[in-house]
């Protein structure tokens, strides 16, 4: 295969892996937590991953940019950003089910993301007066409101589950930007390992807070935490080290558009193992939030190329 194929293959294949795997989060959470408690679930993925981030960023000799990231006030808002982002998916995924959560992620990464981009660099300014790529943002905002409004879910929520609609997005945006953004001026395996780890710990001092306490860290059975560890490993390590390398490959806004993944493949997913059917809305809603994409990505690729800056990918 010629390089340039190869290198196309991995900017496309790697954020679509890094969906599928990150679908799978939905799935291993729902069946950890019949034997395990919400705070559990929540801190340790981040800490399994994050150390198994740190230990690539030892490995790959990005240990001194590793160390100082934890004195910059930047890296701790990206660690706030996780955590709100993961606390929302995390509350959601009980709440409004694995496809919309995913639907709202979807709408952080294809409509939100390529506005932040814009508003952030000058030179991604000229790519919003594509008529092309608006109708793509609007259609897959469209199609995750469909199959969010159409599951019926939205309407188990009541009060402050609301915020989620609005959290989920900004958060996925948020922090996947400014750690790519970061990652130009540093290595990104010693970015993204600083705030999952710290976002571990940070976890286990706030878990008196979660449901179950600092006492349900240690109620938990072999399987669900072998579970765990396979979300920290595969959701929290391999997921974003696909995803932020493809970043460094294709720029901005390609590999945030290959994300209609994440509900196609949480559809299909929830379904086969989980047995929870897709409703009709969300039939109609999933294929056109993906069509959406689709059609904003073929508009970012007519762009000029604009590959990431900066150190070798993490």
């Amino acid at each position: 295969m010629p390089a340039g194929r190869a290198y196309l293959g991995s900017a496309v294949g790697f954020p679509l892996l890094a969906a599928f795997l990150w679908a799978l989060y939905y799935i291993l959470v729902l069946a950890a937590t019949p034997r395990s408690n919400p705070s559990a679930v929540f801190v340790y993925p981040f800490l399994f991953g994050g150390v198994a981030y740190a230990a690539w960023t030892g490995i790959r000799g990005d240990g001194a940019a590793f160390l100082a990231l934890w004195r910059s006030p930047a890296a701790w808002l990206r660690v706030g950003l996780l955590l709100g982002m993961q606390l929302s998916v995390l509350a959601g995924t009980y709440l409004i089910g694995p496809v919309d959560v995913s639907l709202l992620s979807l709408i952080g990464d294809v409509v939100i993301t390529p506005i932040f981009v814009a508003a952030a660099f000058l030179e991604y300014r000229d790519r919003l007066g594509s008529i092309v790529l608006w109708t793509g943002m609007i259609l897959c905002a469209l199609g995750g409101a469909l199959a969010i409004v159409g599951s019926g879910s939205v309407a188990a929520v009541r009060g402050w589950g609301y915020l989620l609609v609005i959290t989920i997005p900004l958060t996925v945006a948020g922090y996947f930007l400014g750690s790519a953004r970061e990652g130009e001026r540093t290595s990104l395996s010693a970015v993204v390992a600083q705030s999952m780890l710290a976002a571990g710990i940070v976890g286990v001092a706030i878990s008196p807070l979660l449901p179950g306490g600092t006492a349900g860290l240690a109620l938990v059975d072999p399987t669900p935490l072998l579970l765990l560890v396979v979300t920290g490993l595969t959701s929290f390590f391999v997921a974003p080290l696909l995803y932020f390398d493809a970043i460094h490959r294709a720029g901005y806004v390609v590999p945030p558009l290959l994300m209609t993944g994440i509900p196609v493949f949480a559809g299909i997913l929830s379904w086969g193992i989980l047995s929870i059917p897709i409703p009709a809305l969300g039939l109609v809603g999933i294929p056109v939030a993906v069509g959406g994409a689709i059609l904003a990505l073929r508009a970012e690729t007519a762009a000029p190329s604009r590959a990431a800056a900066g150190s070798p990918p993490g």
